[in-house]
């Protein structure tokens, strides 16, 4: 109905000879139709209310012994409301207890519908509830019965309800194996596919007595979807059954399905192929050989970004003949690390660092490196999880090829926003990016970061610039100066980091930068952390004889020696036998008392035999003492690679998966097993026996000479020392007028205390015991004449019971004596 805009009169139809128009019989309005006029206005339904309140007006309300007329269930919710006039009794109102029965038996009356809408509307209300947690599992007859439609949205939904209730009803899968069957050879490819997918997840028994047929028809047919989708449903099938798959010849066609046209349906089969080769015992389903490498890489540019990340996941498996081939295989790699997909770009990463240990052209491998640096800087431009990712793989990456990112360090600058967690990955890469070129705008940025307000990432700040300053010798008074600076904004926590990473420097660099030594003093008060007090005390037992008021500075700790931390105590044990070698007449009395509260007070171990060991060592050899406590220190130096070689290997292998991001073997957190350096080496020791025969080419190139011994494990020999061995060692003095038995260890002789000492014990116990037993006071003599026979000679006066006989304290060989602190510096 059309009305006038003039007037608003019903405008009616009329025929003016060639065409039809709309007029208006109150004004001269006339409308031409020139087309077919179609209005059509769909009447909204009145919602109807739920005159009992809803669920929630059922939520409190009392049961009752009432049998329901569906289920027979004999308990029942009820409610009474006031329907009608208020002289009319109250309607009762009753609603069964039983969860299943309300809702469930609307479905079920709706999926046995007569029309087509309300039966598709219950099987969506059912995958609804189904997804949300409901159990819709007594509805399984019904929903099947559905299946046989055309309508493939029905179809999904239905098959997608079978795949999660089948384990359940197993019984009644068996139902629907003539409707999957039937669906196979449907005319529609997506169908098809569907059935054949369906049947491949729906894990029964009883269905793969009926799968095999339709599987073999569905790899053999003309449409690609329908061939992907079943290169799939394979090895879904081989998981269930591998000796079914092998007798039905399903492997043979999927190995074929690899020389496919359809790059969708390679990549699938290599994907299939590739899982089923990790569950197999002969390891011989899969083996990528030249034939099979080149039609993956002829693949490679066409399929999903899936199908690319299967595809390079198996070349890395690949082991190339020579170098050339190699080059090759890296040049075709090379374009997929412009993908915008950030996994597809780490598995083509992947594939080049593991090729690179095949190329020998040293020009062609800094080709790689300097194309792979973009796109490692533009995964950090996605969002923060990614961004870890692609951290903890570049950091990887980095400690096997250095000079990879080495211009690109400002990507790596902590942005306002980043998490915590990025912060922390960006500071490790920055110092491993550090170097001379651009020192200055990293120490620059890493003050900014020392002013921030989380206090765990101003820690770390800080000590990156101690790592710097250890790094780089030619920074390290840049990097001391921007540490002072930051002592004097006298920031408590600040100042406590700046102190411990001092204190590495001064191990890294000896009596250069002395000078700072009273600015650290005099933050001594502010110190309340384990770490930074024992650092502190160790600067101050170094630099002893280059400190006044050094006895000044160890008394002030002293007085607090029973609470302090185990850390704490150690280092002012060290400190003040430090001092009193280097100022024997101003200490005397400060190591007498630090080792005879340790050795009587202390309950902890490594404290109390410390202090015994320093006890001992004094008394029996001070030169000796001298030699080990006050020796030059190894310098330290910033480890770029924290990970083993034979390690380091096997993470490469497992770039841009979970064990990249753990920086452990797959093994340490998948399948209960437990991992071990041994297993580790042996997966070192295979890999190269791989590599002898290209390894081989170049050693018979260079003449047949032999590479230069390995260098030795200094931490392997630690670990294999023997403290009760039978050679021949320094033979210390006896200190109870025994004699000292020929060829004796001195490390074996320096914890056998039980009889040496026993003039000095009230108990008289073993070692084990020391802790209860009165030691007197320790009087040391640090000259290296031997003593007279009268004690007054001595300046400080007999040992206190540790001391040797007079008669026997006589001066040492110079070769046994080397001995002795050679042993000791073994020792410690």
């Amino acid at each position: 109905m059309y009305f006038c805009p003039t007037c608003s009169n019903l405008l009616l139809v009329q025929s003016d000879g060639a065409q039809q128009q709309l007029y208006c019989q109150t004004c001269p309005y006339i409308y031409p139709v020139v087309k077919t006029i179609v209005q059509r206005k769909t009447l909204d339904r009145k919602q109807v209310d739920d005159v009992l309140g809803g669920d929630e007006a059922w939520a409190n309300v009392d049961k009752t012994d009432a049998s329901c007329p569906r289920c027979e269930h004999d308990r029942a919710y009820y409610m009474q409301i006031q329907t009608r006039s208020a002289d009319e009794p109250m309607t009762t109102f009753y609603k069964c207890c039983d969860i299943k029965c309300g809702e469930n038996a609307e479905l079920l009356v709706d999926l046995n519908s007569e029309y087509r809408d309300r039966r598709k509307d219950a099987v969506k209300r059912v995958i609804a509830n189904m997804t949300v947690g409901k159990d819709v599992s007594s509805l399984f007859p019904q929903v099947v019965k559905n299946m046989q439609t055309e309508d493939l949205e029905m179809k999904k939904l239905v098959y997608l309800y079978l795949m999660n209730y089948a384990k359940s009803n197993p019984d009644l899968v068996i139902l629907a194996v003539n409707t999957f069957v039937k669906d196979t050879d449907h005319v529609n490819p997506l169908m098809r596919a569907l059935a054949i997918r369906t049947m491949g997840c729906i894990r029964v028994d009883k269905i793969l007595d009926h799968l095999c047929e339709p599987l073999r028809k569905c790899l053999q047919d003309d449409d690609p979807y329908v061939r992907k989708t079943a290169a799939i449903c394979v090895a879904k099938l081989w998981d269930l059954d591998q000796e079914r798959a092998l007798e039905n010849g399903f492997v043979t066609i999927l190995q074929d399905l690899v020389s496919d046209s359809n790059p969708m349906v390679v990549a699938n089969a290599v994907t299939s192929l590739a899982e089923m080769q990790e569950s197999s015992v002969t390891k011989d389903v899969f083996v990528v050989n030249v034939a099979i490498m080149n039609k993956m890489l002829a693949a490679l540019n066409e399929c999903t970004e899936w199908g690319q990340i299967a595809i390079l996941t198996s070349l890395a498996d690949y082991k190339p003949l020579d170098s050339k081939e190699a080059e090759n295989i890296a040049e075709r790699v090379l374009p997929r690390l412009q993908h915008a997909n950030g996994s597809v770009v780490l598995s083509a990463i992947k594939v080049l660092m593991i090729f690179m240990r095949y190329i020998k052209n040293e020009e062609f491998i800094k080709g790689l490196i300097k194309k792979m640096s973009p796109p490692l800087v533009s995964l950090l431009s996605s969002a923060p999880e990614v961004q870890y990712v692609s951290l903890r793989n570049i950091n990887l990456i980095l400690q096997k090829r250095p000079d990879i990112l080495k211009n690109d360090v400002r990507v790596f600058f902590c942005k306002y926003n980043d998490p915590p967690y990025v912060k922390r990955e960006k500071l490790e890469i920055i110092i491993k990016l550090c170097s001379d070129k651009n020192i200055d705008q990293i120490l620059s940025e890493l003050k900014e970061y020392a002013s921030e307000v989380d206090v765990d990432f101003v820690r770390k700040a800080v000590r990156a610039i101690g790592q710097c300053a250890i790094k780089i010798d030619e920074a390290s008074e840049r990097c001391v100066n921007v540490l002072l600076d930051l002592i004097n904004t006298k920031v408590n926590y600040v100042v406590q980091e700046a102190i411990i990473v001092i204190k590495d420097i001064f191990r890294k660099y000896p009596k250069r930068y002395e000078a700072i030594i009273p600015t650290l003093c005099q933050n001594l008060d502010s110190l309340d952390e384990p770490e930074a007090r024992g650092s502190l005390i160790w600067i101050v037992g170094e630099y002893a004889e280059k400190i006044e008021n050094a006895d000044e500075l160890i008394e002030n700790f002293l007085e607090t020696f029973l609470e302090e931390n185990s850390q704490v105590q150690l280092q002012l044990i060290t400190a003040t036998v430090k001092l009193f070698l280097k100022k024997p007449s101003q200490s005397q009395e400060i190591v007498h008392r630090v080792l005879q509260t340790a050795t009587q007070e202390i309950d902890n171990p490594d404290t109390r035999d410390r202090a015994y060991i320093y006890w001992r060592l004094l008394s029996t050899d001070p030169q000796a003492a001298k030699a080990v406590v006050l020796s030059e220190k190894p310098p330290i130096t910033v480890v770029n690679s924290t990970i083993s070689p034979g390690l380091m290997d096997e993470l490469i292998n497992n770039i841009s998966t979970l064990a990249s991001v753990y920086h452990k073997p797959p093994t340490a957190f998948m399948g209960n097993k437990a991992f071990s350096a041994d297993a580790v080496k042996k997966a070192a020791a295979e890999d190269a026996k791989d590599q002898e025969q290209i390894i081989g080419d170049a050693v018979l190139e260079t003449g047949g000479t032999s590479s230069p011994a390995t260098p030795k494990n200094t931490v392997a020999d630690l670990l294999d020392l023997d403290f009760g061995s039978s050679e021949p060692a320094y033979s210390s003095p006896t200190m109870s007028g025994k004699p000292a038995a020929s060829g004796s260890n001195y490390n074996a002789d320096l914890f056998d205390m039980s009889s040496d000492m026993s003039s000095g014990m009230t108990g008289g116990g073993a070692f084990g015991g020391l802790g209860v037993m009165n030691v007197p006071s320790p009087q040391f003599n640090v000259s290296s004449q031997p003593a007279a026979s009268n004690t007054s000679n001595d300046p400080f006066g007999d040992l206190g019971g540790f001391g040797q006989p007079q008669q026997q304290q006589q001066q040492k060989p110079p070769t046994a004596q080397s001995s002795a602190v050679n042993d000791l510096l073994d020792l410690f």
